[in-house]
C-alpha cells in the first residue's frame, strides 16, 4: 500500500484512529506481539490488537491478511529463524550441533521471539489453526528453508533431512519442556549448561552417527 493510500485508509478510522502512515506497520506488529505472548493465539483477537495499535481492523487485514498472516509477520519482524538455523549448519561439522542447539534455544529466549514462540506452542495443544503455524514456524516447511541453505557435503540428501528432522525434533522436546512446561530442572538450567548437554546427542543426529 503507498502512503498516500494508507493515510486515505487512515482517515476513514473512527475515534482518531492512528492514520495508515509510516510506522503502522511496527505500531500493529509490537501490539501483537505484546498481546500474543500474553494472551496465546486464540485469546488474542484482532480487535484488541487493532485498539491497542490505535487502527482499525480493516487496516491490519489489508497489511496481513488474517491472524495467521499477522502473527507470521510479528515473528519474521524480530527474527530470521530460518535463516539463523542454517548459518548454524555451516561451518566446522566438529561442532554443529552446539552451534544449531545454541541458536535454536537463542530463538526461545530472545526478548523479541521467545515470548510469541512460546504463546504459539501453548496455543497449538488446543487450537488447529495455532498447530499449523507450528508446523510452519519449526516444523516441516522450516526443516525445507533450513536445507535449502546447506549443502550436502557429501551427505545423501534423504540422510541430511533424516537428520536436520530429528535434530530439531529433539531440540524442541528440550525448548517446550523447559519454557511450556517448566520442567525442573530443565527450567533452571544456564541456557550455556543445557546446550552442552544437549550439542552431543544433536551432533550425531547431523553427523549421521544415529544410524
Amino acid at each position: 500500500m503507498s502512503e498516500a493510500m494508507e493515510q486515505a485508509t487512515g482517515r476513514k478510522n473512527p475515534g482518531g484512529r492512528r492514520a495508515g502512515k509510516s510506522g503502522t506497520r511496527q505500531a500493529i506488529l509490537a501490539a501483537a506481539r505484546e498481546l500474543f505472548a500474553e494472551h496465546g493465539y486464540d485469546g488474542a483477537s484482532m480487535r484488541a490488537i487493532a485498539a491497542k495499535a490505535g487502527v482499525d481492523t480493516g487496516l491490519i487485514r489489508h497489511f496481513y491478511g488474517d491472524k495467521n498472516g499477522l502473527i507470521t509477520a510479528t515473528l519474521a519482524d524480530r527474527t530470521s529463524a530460518p535463516e539463523q538455523l542454517a548459518a548454524a549448519l555451516q561451518g566446522d561439522p566438529a561442532t554443529v550441533g552446539e552451534r544449531l542447539a545454541e541458536t535454536y534455544f537463542d530463538l526461545w529466549e530472545s526478548p523479541d521471539s521467545g515470548p510469541v514462540v512460546a504463546a504459539i506452542f501453548r496455543s497449538a495443544v488446543t487450537s488447529p489453526k495455532a498447530m499449523d503455524l507450528l508446523r510452519t514456524f519449526l516444523g516441516t516447511a522450516m526443516q525445507e528453508r533450513v536445507l535449502s541453505g546447506t549443502s550436502s557435503g557429501g551427505t545423501d540428501d534423504a540422510q541430511r533431512v533424516q537428520g536436520v528432522a530429528l535434530a530439531l525434533s529433539h531440540l524442541l522436546g528440550v525448548a517446550i519442556a523447559r519454557h511450556v512446561v517448566k520442567a525442573p530442572p530443565l527450567a533452571e538450567m544456564p541456557s550455556a549448561e543445557l546446550v552442552r548437554a544437549v550439542a552431543p546427542a544433536v551432533q550425531r543426529y547431523l553427523t549421521g552417527a544415529h544410524r
